[in-house]
Parts: structure tokens; C-alpha cells; sequence
């Protein structure tokens, strides 16, 4: 057996294993550079378009401040806590989805309004002529002011509505459809105003 030949065989596979092994590690680190680079790319140009946040959310870099005047209720039939709930609603939105603060008035991102409907109607009506479901509905008129973006200006009625069993009283479940109908309400608003997609 030739323990020369053996042992300068060894020497080779070793040298070429440390050379492959250290290529992985150099390959590993520059797709690792070259993520961080893309990352950091990316989050440049994003911000370069306006205030993002993961949300979805995107404001001018300038606007600092939001406001959102309570909505007074004007619909014919009153319900005594949607204005002071659906606002209130509105204003939290932006503060957990946006880092802007709220002001009582002239914000950067302004809100005002009026509830303009609060209604119940039947629907679902079965063959004894009467309703299995009513019908709770809310609307909004809604004018935003965008102090920097101008075009993004809007006036616009939202509607949102849920329904329940007519063999439940509206005094029951009312607190509950007004809950989910202001998350609806708020949802479509803040996207209105400030999801750009």
C-alpha cells in the first residue's frame, strides 16, 4: 500500500473541503447582505411615498395630526350614544393605526359630519307575510380634509347595516349592532381616507 499516495489524497479532499465550506459561509453572508440591502431598499422608497405604516396606512409625511369633530345625530329616529360612540370609534382607528396625534380641531387629516339615518326595516319575509329578520341600518355623511394632499379631499354618505331575529326586541341586541355596524362604518372610512391601494 502506497502511504504516500494515501495521505497526499487526504491533504487534497481536505484542502477542497475548507475551500467549499468557506465559499458556503461567504455565499451565505452576501445573500444575507444582499436581503438587508433590499430590506432597507425597500423601506426607503416607502417612506419616500408618504408615512406607511404595515396597516396599510399611508399619510402624507408632513401631517402630524388628525381631528375629528363628534358627528351630531340628525337622523330622524335618535339613538342617544351613536354620536359620542361612532367618534370616538373613528378617532381610535387612527390612533392605533397611525401615528398621528389626535387634536380637537384642524388637524392635519380633519373629520367631520353627521349621522344622517338610524333606521330598522323587515327583511326576510316569509310566507305567513311577516319578517323572520329586521334590519338595522346606519349612515353617515362624512367630509375629510386633507391639508396636504387636497385631492384626497372627500364628501361621502357611508351605510352599514346588521340584521336580526324579529322575535328579538331592538332594546336586546341594539348596543351589540351598534358595535359591529361603527367597526364597518370606521373601516370604510379610514380606508377612504387613507389606504391608497
Amino acid at each position: 500500500m502506497n502511504w504516500a499516495y494515501l495521505s497526499e489524497l487526504f491533504t487534497v479532499k481536505s484542502r477542497s473541503m475548507t475551500s467549499t465550506k468557506n465559499i458556503g459561509v461567504f455565499t451565505m453572508t452576501k445573500n444575507y447582505l444582499s436581503m438587508i440591502l433590499l430590506f432597507s431598499g425597500f423601506s426607503v422608497f416607502l417612506s419616500s411615498c408618504g408615512v406607511y405604516s404595515f396597516t396599510g396606512a399611508s399619510v402624507p409625511p408632513e401631517a402630524k395630526t388628525v381631528s375629528v369633530i363628534t358627528f351630531p345625530n340628525k337622523a330622524e329616529l335618535v339613538q342617544p350614544s351613536l354620536s359620542q360612540t361612532f367618534s370616538d370609534a373613528l378617532r381610535d382607528k387612527f390612533s392605533s393605526q397611525t401615528s398621528l396625534a389626535n387634536i380637537p380641531r384642524n388637524g392635519d387629516l380633519h373629520f367631520e359630519g353627521e349621522i344622517t339615518g338610524y333606521s330598522t326595516e323587515p327583511v326576510a319575509i316569509t310566507g305567513q307575510q311577516t319578517a323572520a329578520l329586521i334590519r338595522l341600518k346606519i349612515t353617515v355623511n362624512v367630509r375629510y380634509t386633507n391639508k396636504f394632499n387636497p385631492k384626497d379631499n372627500f364628501e361621502t354618505s357611508f351605510s352599514r347595516f346588521q340584521d336580526y331575529s324579529s322575535s328579538l326586541n331592538l332594546s336586546a341586541v341594539e348596543a351589540d349592532l351598534i358595535s359591529k355596524i361603527t367597526v364597518e362604518l370606521v373601516e370604510d372610512i379610514f380606508n377612504k381616507a387613507v389606504v391608497n391601494w
